[in-house]
């Protein structure tokens, strides 16, 4: 699929919040409200936009948006915790599209913070290994938490994800690995903090 300008983004996310909360798609006038804008004609070029990128269906009607596929697969289950796995967080934090998502998993209650606002991430590499984190665990991540000095965070660094601890000293933020072999890390450019980590799921082979 085509990658999305910034506002395409921002339209589309704000249709699946209101599919995922109402069971419905927003009107034009709700989508206008959403965005701030007094006029139809800028929402329905970001829509034809998104149509012809192939992320959303429209049909006649005020509500002429489908339910997005993402959408249908949570409310099918609505009694369970299904968090998506995203293969990637980009810039802005999570975007719960078919793009970014690989797969759905039911998580326990205890270990979600906010249904909504959360998220998966498989885990990379042995850096965090100390907090007891081993490469293909899955970490249950709230995008919606303000990060605190030591909290295990999401976050990305130059482009790059990557799970580590965060931290803070006189020259500023910085990421600890939770393993001797690696080094902190300090942003050559840009450190967006996408997440908490609230959770593990550690899934074993037969």
């Amino acid at each position: 699929m085509e990658i999305l300008t910034e506002k395409q983004e921002m339209v589309l996310e704000i249709i699946r919040n209101y599919q995922l909360e109402h069971g419905t798609s927003p009107t034009l006038r709700e989508l206008r409200e959403a965005l701030g804008v007094s006029s139809d004609n800028s929402i329905l070029k970001h829509l034809t936009g998104l149509e012809e990128k192939g992320y959303i269906s429209r049909r006649d009607g005020s509500r002429s948006i489908e339910m997005l596929g993402s959408v249908k697969q949570r409310l099918d289950t609505p009694s369970e915790n299904r968090l998506p796995l995203l293969g990637f967080v980009p810039a802005g934090g999570p975007v719960m599209s078919e793009e970014y998502i690989s797969d759905w998993y039911t998580v326990g209650e205890d270990l979600i913070y906010k249904l909504k606002k959360s998220f998966l991430l498989r885990v990379t590499g042995d850096s965090m290994i100390n907090a007891g984190i081993h490469e293909g665990d899955l970490v249950v991540v709230c995008g919606s938490l303000e990060p605190k000095v030591n909290d295990i965070v999401v976050a990305l660094v130059d482009n790059g994800n990557t799970v580590k601890r965060f931290m803070k000293d006189a020259k500023g933020p910085y990421l600890k690995a939770e393993n001797p072999k690696y080094p902190p890390i300090r942003a050559k450019h840009d450190l967006e903090i996408q997440g908490v980590v609230t959770g593990l799921i550690r899934l074993y082979k037969r």
